[in-house]
């Protein structure tokens, strides 16, 4: 008797929603004649592929993490009574320690896709270190245009804070982080403390100010950020950011002024961590780097740490130098109350695995790479057969690959001659 044969391969591709990338992991099965142990061997192959995923920062999975011994999970909770949807969030409280400084997580995802159940610092381990992690949802650019998702999350802020008293929270001790989408938001929380026209709704009595901020490579100044060569595709009219603000970027210059976290800063903001990867094809280093210049000129005491090598997300913001970083920043700003002074950078390397490309399994395996013929479809947008530097959707470090010739285009024989194998499979 024989056997159907179940053949798994895990691939790990890029995809975009609008412009922000997006890495997932697509399980191809095919179905071919074999014996039942191969089966049984393949399927559990399978598990392992559900089992062993290494978290990393970016586009937030949907999977909740395992918790700790005796966390106290809250998950759902309406911060808008009545509200939308996604105005909830998830609140995680270690054994004791009350009241706890809070460590609130806001999820990337170009504003208009994401979730709060991916929340990082909870498998960072931050809740046995004695924190409480929130996690917060936000309505999305399909849902309402800003500035409804920052008025989402100072509404959340104040919640918790109005809500100290009943989970042992201490309510001037909140820092935020979040990365990409949510490191804008997080960017202009820390900003905007004072700006009376986003805290809207419930609970106005309680300020939505916030201790500390840590961006993860968050957007600043939209109208640089699309202007920005090899960036421009943000420009069109379907981007995230134009979806975000209604409207085209370099059309309304008050709107992008009003969304840009930099337009409030003062010298009364809180302490910034800023961590940018200089190989970020999806949100440019100036971003940071603006960030960075405008609250060191108002005082503002913020630390921006470069990643060389790091793209947009991925496992360079997990090794243990940015890992160590962040925990004592956090460390520093939330327990020991230290302010800080002055505005620092520093820099590392990101290692061959961290900068592993994304078409390889973890492994190390070959994944299935998008053909030429694909490719073209996707991103030649002016039809001449060939892929423009301005068309070009990848990191600058993979264009300077491709582009052997160092003329502005990608051939099909110079991606073929980058990877021969995709010549047996036109």
């Amino acid at each position: 008797m024989m056997w159907q044969r179940i053949e798994c391969i895990r691939e790990t591709q890029s995809c975009e929603r609008g412009s922000m990338s997006i890495c997932t992991s697509i399980l191809l099965i095919r179905i071919r004649s074999m014996k039942l142990l191969t089966l049984a061997s393949c399927l559990l192959g399978l598990l392992s592929v559900f089992t062993t995923s290494t978290p990393t920062f970016g586009q937030p999975r949907g999977r909740e993490p395992r918790l700790p011994d005796g966390v106290k999970a809250h998950r759902d909770m309406a911060y808008v009574e009545n509200g939308h949807e996604r105005q909830k969030l998830d609140l995680y409280l270690p054994q004791d320690g009350a009241p706890l400084p809070v460590l609130i997580w806001i999820h990337g995802g170009g504003w208009q896709a994401g979730s709060k159940d991916g929340c990082p610092p909870l498998r960072a381990g931050y809740l046995e270190q004695g924190y409480a992690v929130a996690s917060i949802g936000y309505r999305l650019s399909g849902d309402a245009t800003f500035p409804a998702q920052i008025e989402d999350c100072k509404a959340a802020i104040r919640w918790l804070r109005a809500h100290a008293d009943e989970y042992g929270l201490d309510p001037i001790r909140f820092g935020v982080w979040g990365s990409s989408a949510g490191g804008h938001l997080v960017a202009l929380l820390g900003t905007s403390g004072d700006v009376e026209e986003f805290d809207v709704g419930p609970h106005l009595d309680q300020p939505s100010r916030v201790q500390a901020v840590c961006d993860y490579y968050g957007p600043t100044d939209f109208k640089v950020f699309v202007t920005t060569p090899r960036y421009e595709r943000h420009g069109k009219s379907d981007s995230p950011e134009n979806r975000l603000i209604g409207g085209n970027v370099l059309d309304n210059p008050d709107k992008v002024a009003r969304v840009n976290p930099i337009t409030y800063v003062d010298e009364n903001d809180p302490p910034y961590l800023i961590v940018h990867g200089d190989a970020d094809g999806t949100v440019p280093l100036n971003q940071s780097q603006l960030l960075f210049e405008a609250l060191k000129e108002a005082g503002v005491p913020v630390h921006f740490h470069t990643i060389h090598g790091a793209g947009h997300g991925g496992p360079a913001f997990t090794e243990p130098v940015i890992a160590d970083m962040v925990r004592e920043f956090f460390e520093k700003k939330l327990k020991a109350g230290e302010a800080g002074t002055g505005a620092t950078t520093s820099e590392n390397t990101a290692t061959e695995t961290a900068r592993r490309p994304a078409n390889r399994s973890p492994a190390g395996r070959p994944g299935r790479r998008m053909s030429w013929d694909t490719i073209l479809a996707r991103q030649d947008t002016d039809k001449d057969g060939k892929i423009s530097k301005d068309e070009f959707r990848g990191p600058p470090q993979l264009l300077k690959r491709l582009d052997r010739d160092g003329d502005g285009y990608v051939t099909r024989q110079e991606h073929e001659d980058a990877f021969p194998s995709r010549r047996e499979e036109r």
